[in-house]
């Protein structure tokens, strides 16, 4: 090993990252961390905030399972980085409801049983919340019959597209798709 191997293998293993002062708003609540810069969203929420609901799958934003919420739209936390969110409202699966009070899309997921192991079913949770809410604002899809149409046919489809982000290793993909149209029904179409 060379002179400027050591040192090279010396400052990556000895140097410590400056840390990032932040602030992020998660589930309501405005929460301060020190960080380094390069700590992705998921890893804050998870190893930080021990907010544990949002899962580390693929760690290449393939799978879903680390999808929230981020001012309404969902985003794959395992991409993003925490400092780039001070301003932004994060929702995760604990922000979305708890035992007491379920959110409509959660008590869907319970009654259409769109889960086996869970591991990634928060990330289908509030993917389907998302997803739903790009549907209402008229966004189309890849599935989308008619792309000029503000109303867009929510067919099974239409949900197995927009939700193909989002891998379920159980196969729970019938009852993933009944649950959210169970939620989506009473919608416009």
């Amino acid at each position: 090993m060379s002179d400027s191997d050591t040192g090279a293998a010396g400052r990556s293993q000895g140097e410590m990252a400056q840390l990032s002062a932040i602030e992020l708003n998660v589930n309501d609540q405005v929460r301060r961390l020190e960080v380094d810069p390069r700590t992705s969203l998921l890893d804050a929420l998870r190893e930080h905030l021990r907010l544990s609901g949002t899962k580390k799958g693929c760690d290449h934003g393939q799978c879903g399972a680390c999808t929230v919420l981020i001012n309404g739209r969902r985003v794959n936390s395992c991409l993003t980085l925490a400092v780039m969110h001070e301003d932004d409202e994060i929702v995760t699966i604990e922000g979305l409801g708890d035992p007491d009070g379920l959110h409509p899309m959660q008590r869907a997921f319970v009654e259409h049983d769109g889960f086996q192991c869970g591991y990634c079913t928060p990330g289908q949770i509030c993917s389907a919340v998302g997803m739903l809410a790009e549907v209402e604002a008229g966004w189309p899809s890849h599935a989308t019959a008619d792309v000029t149409s503000l109303r867009i046919t929510l067919t099974d489809e239409e949900i197995r597209e927009r939700m193909s982000g989002n891998i379920c290793r159980c196969a729970a993909y019938p009852n993933i798709v009944a649950a959210i149209r169970g939620i989506a029904v009473g919608r416009p179409e």
